[in-house]
C-alpha cells in the first residue's frame, strides 16, 4: 500500500503541485489538502503517513514569512501535528513551509512547545537575506553526514536546486546552539560551492549561520530547508541539462519520506 501523503495547502502557498508531483514520482499517494479542510474535520491529519508544507507566501507574508501559517498551526493543528511528529512520521517543509515550522517551536525542536495555551521562546529563525533583496537562483547543498535526519539518508554528493525568497537567512537567538545542533547531528543541508567548499554569497543567497540550508528535530524525522527540491526532480529542469549535466536531483529527499513513513 502506497504512503498517504498531505500537501498542506495555505492560502497564498504556490508549490502544492510540484510537491505532488515529486512525491508522486518517489513512489507516494500525494493529495493536496487546504488548510480549510482540516478545520473543519473533512481530512484528518493523522490519516496520512507524510506531511509536506510547500513554498509559497502564506497569507502573504503579512506579519512576516510563515508566521501567521504557523499560528494557525499551532492554535488550532498543535496537538495533532505534535502526536504527527512524536509518532516518528516525516514532516517536511519548503521555503514557507520551513519559515511555519520554525516558527510553530517545531523545529528545531529541542524543547518542542505546540500544544494551544504553552508558552513558547523561540530559539532560532528565518530573518530577511543579507543582501536585502530577494534571492532567485540555483545552489548547491551538502548533505552532513553526521546528521541523523530521515531526509538526507544515503544521499551521496551534492544536491542542486533552486532558491526563490527574500527572508532565508536561518539565524539562532543564542551562539551555542548552532555548535549543538551541528553536535546532535541536526544540521542537515548546508550551502557549498560547486566543489563541496564552504561557501560565500551568492552560493550561500541568504547569510544563514554556518551556512545553514536545512535542519531536522532531534529525532531526525522533521526537516525544513529554503531551497526547492521538488523543482528538479527530472533531469531535464536543470539549467544545463542540454550541456550534459544532469546530477543533483531533490527527489531522493521525497523517496526517503515516503520510505520512512
Amino acid at each position: 500500500m502506497k504512503t498517504r501523503v498531505l500537501i498542506l495547502h495555505a492560502p497564498g502557498t504556490n508549490r502544492d503541485r510540484e510537491a505532488a508531483v515529486a512525491c508522486a514520482l518517489a513512489g507516494g499517494e500525494p493529495e493536496i489538502v487546504h488548510l480549510n479542510q482540516l478545520l473543519a474535520g473533512e481530512r484528518r491529519l493523522l490519516d496520512y503517513g507524510f506531511l509536506v508544507l510547500p513554498g509559497g507566501f502564506s497569507y502573504g507574508d503579512d506579519l512576516g514569512a510563515g508566521t501567521l501559517w504557523s499560528l494557525v498551526l499551532k492554535e488550532r493543528l498543535g496537538e495533532d501535528l505534535h502526536r504527527f511528529a512524536a509518532d516518528g512520521r516525516p514532516v517536511l517543509g519548503i521555503c514557507n513551509g520551513f519559515q511555519a515550522l520554525v516558527k510553530t517551536g517545531l523545529l528545531p525542536g529541542q524543547k518542542p512547545q505546540l500544544l494551544p495555551g504553552e508558552p513558547m521562546r523561540r530559539t532560532s529563525t528565518l530573518t530577511r537575506n543579507r543582501s536585502a533583496h530577494f534571492e532567485c537562483r540555483w545552489v548547491h547543498l551538502r548533505p552532513e553526514a553526521g546528521s541523523v535526519c530521515l531526509f538526507t539518508r544515503g544521499i551521496e554528493g551534492l544536491l542542486y536546486v533552486p532558491v526563490a525568497h527574500g527572508e532565508g537567512n536561518y539565524q539562532v537567538a543564542d551562539p551555542p546552539l548552532l555548535a549543538t545542533l551541528r553536535a546532535c547531528g541536526q544540521v542537515a543541508l548546508t550551502y557549498v560551492n560547486a566543489d563541496g567548499q564552504p561557501a560565500e554569497y551568492p552560493e550561500n543567497p541568504n547569510g544563514s549561520a554556518g551556512n545553514v540550508a536545512g535542519i531536522c528535530n532531534p529525532a531526525g524525522n522533521v526537516m525544513g530547508l529554503m531551497p526547492h527540491p521538488e523543482d528538479h526532480v527530472f533531469p531535464h529542469q536543470h539549467p544545463r541539462w542540454s550541456r550534459g549535466e544532469r546530477d543533483g536531483l531533490g527527489l531522493a529527499l521525497f523517496a526517503n519520506g515516503v520510505r520512512g513513513a
